[in-house]
């Protein structure tokens, strides 16, 4: 249970990067919705987080939760925001996902 709790709170950190990002494209009072998202986010991520340390090992949950983080923020830069994309910045994401999955499976939990 506790690497599913992780898998959310890394969905969650991806939530308030997409939030930071999209505080640069409205204005007004949607800017404080975004903000406000921002912050739920954050808070829900930190919470599940040190949920699950209680049954991982920390230096492994932290690298996945942010891994996980990492990974989604690319992913919704490329979608999203537009980022660029080319073959080497794919490649690194490859394998930090391969790390991420490697961290996964040389746990003992």
């Amino acid at each position: 249970m506790n690497w599913v709790i992780l898998i959310i709170a890394g969905l969650f950190e991806v939530g308030y990067t997409y939030s930071l990002g999209k505080t640069k494209e409205v204005s007004g009072s949607a800017i404080y919705a975004w903000y406000g998202i921002f912050v739920l986010c954050l808070i829900v991520s930190m919470v599940l987080l040190i949920k699950s340390v209680q049954g991982l090992p920390l230096g492994t949950a932290y690298a996945i939760w942010t891994g996980i983080g990492a990974v989604g923020t690319v992913i919704i830069g490329i979608l999203v925001f537009k980022d660029p994309v080319s073959f080497w910045r794919l490649f690194f994401i490859g394998t930090l996902i391969a790390s991420i999955l490697g961290l996964k499976f040389v746990t003992g939990h």
